[in-house]
């Protein structure tokens, strides 16, 4: 059973950046494309997925201030996240395993409990 967890959020001033982590048990972290959502309440909202070979999705509303990326060696996912908005205000959720096709992700399910990420204004 594949287990993830969250890491990174908390209390930010807009303008600010964080970085979210997501560190996945087991051996097959390599081989499989990872995402990120975020739930805000009322909507899921899609942002960042990396292939196995490290290729990136974005979603229109992030590509320009959010930057996947993932350490094999580490198990672990990250979300570098700049220039926030109280708007991103939200539980930020990894995803492991699912599809990327030319630019879209579809999800599989395995999700960690998420972490809270506050943006203030």
């Amino acid at each position: 059973q594949v287990q993830l967890v969250e890491s990174g959020g908390g209390l930010v001033q807009a303008g600010k950046s964080l970085r979210l982590a997501c560190a996945v048990s087991g051996n097959t972290f390599s081989r499989v494309a990872m995402g990120w959502y975020r739930q805000a309440p009322g909507r899921r909202e899609f942002l960042a997925a990396i292939s196995s070979g490290g290729s990136t999705v974005y979603a229109d509303s992030v590509k320009d201030r959010f930057i996947i990326s993932r350490d094999n060696a580490k198990n672990t996912v990250y979300l570098r996240m700049n220039s926030l908005k109280p708007e991103d205000t939200a539980v930020y959720y990894c995803n492991y395993g699912g599809t990327m096709i030319g630019t879209n992700y579809a999800s599989r399910g395995y999700w960690g409990q998420g972490t809270q990420v506050t943006v203030s204004s």
